[in-house]
Parts: structure tokens; sequence; C-alpha cells
């Protein structure tokens, strides 16, 4: 031992710090602590496959070609080749502060045409967008109508001289423009 620390000296001084740091976190105050466990790391959103919603599926009938289901629900996630009669569409979402979700629709075909689909109940596209808003509501609401008399204060003044003066100044159109290439 005593000959590969000669060798490699690094090694013993990378030792000596990481028994220093060990020995310098078991001193942390519990405040200390409790501040640096509120920081959190920023967490990627991530999203794979294809939001289905209530409207979706409320728009599939039995019958339709396989191009009218791909035209209302998009290209399928998963298309196993086992099962060339069967289209599943997965779709995940993990994001921060958010419980991750996870919903699946499967659709059966018949040859061409669909014979029936089966899956979680899909919520509507506003139910899933409220489920994502994580900001926090505010108990109230501001007036967002102002009163005729709030209206007033604002009011730009009314001079019918100033009018007639602003439009005479301006000069008029001409009745045509130059080109705007030279003649040939």
């Amino acid at each position: 031992m005593h000959a590969i620390l000669q060798r490699r000296p690094w090694l013993l001084v990378a030792a000596v710090a990481a028994t220093l740091c060990l020995g310098a976190c078991s001193g942390f105050s519990d405040r200390t602590r409790g501040a640096l466990s509120a920081v959190t790391p920023y967490k990627v959103e991530v999203v794979q496959g294809n939001f289905v919603s209530k409207e979706q599926v409320a728009a599939l009938k039995p019958g339709m070609s396989r191009q009218q289901v791909r035209e209302i629900l998009g290209t399928s996630l998963l298309n196993d080749v086992f099962h060339a009669n069967r289209w599943d569409y997965v779709f995940t979402i993990r994001r921060q502060g958010v419980d991750p979700q996870e919903r699946r629709l499967t659709v059966y075909f018949n040859g061409e045409l669909m014979d029936r689909f089966e899956g979680d109940q899909m919520p509507s596209e506003e139910e899933f967008v409220a489920t994502l808003d994580t900001r926090k509501k505010s108990g109230k609401v501001p007036q967002l109508e102002a009163t005729e008399d709030e209206l007033k204060k604002f009011a730009p003044a009314k001079d019918e001289k100033a009018d007639a003066a602003a439009s005479a100044s301006v000069p008029p159109l001409p009745a045509a423009y130059p080109p705007l290439e030279a003649a040939r």
C-alpha cells in the first residue's frame, strides 16, 4: 500500500479531502440542513405519446377506416408487429409539481375497418389543461370593468377647432406615384 501512495500522491490527497468534507458535512446545523432540503433541482418535463381527449374518443365510431381513425387520433405510438389489427395510443407526462399522468387507448380493427376501442377514461381538453396549471390561485378576482365616471377621467378633451386645424395641415395624396423601377 505504501508503494502505491508513493507513486500516486494525489490518491492520498483525495482521500484526505474526502474525509475532511464528510466531517464538515456532519457539522451542519438543523437549520442549514432544512434550508438545503428546501432547494430542489429542476426536473425536466417529459411528455411521451399522443394525448387523446374525451372529444376525440367520442368521435370514434365502429366501421371507420384506418385513415379516418388516424385523422381523429393521430398516428399511434405503438404498432405491434404481431397484432396488426390493433393500435395502441399511450400518453405519459411527468412535470415538476404535478402528479405523473398515464393514459392508454387501444383501437381494434377487423381488416381495414375499426371494430371497437377500449382504454382509460379520457379527460376533456379543458380538464387536461386544468391539471397542468400549477400556479397558485388567488382568492380575489379584481373587477375588470370601469364605471362611466372612471372613464370620463381619461377621456380626451374635445376641441373641434384643433381637429379641423389638424385635418387641414395634412397634405393631399398625389394622384399617381412614380414607378418603383426605371423603364428599360
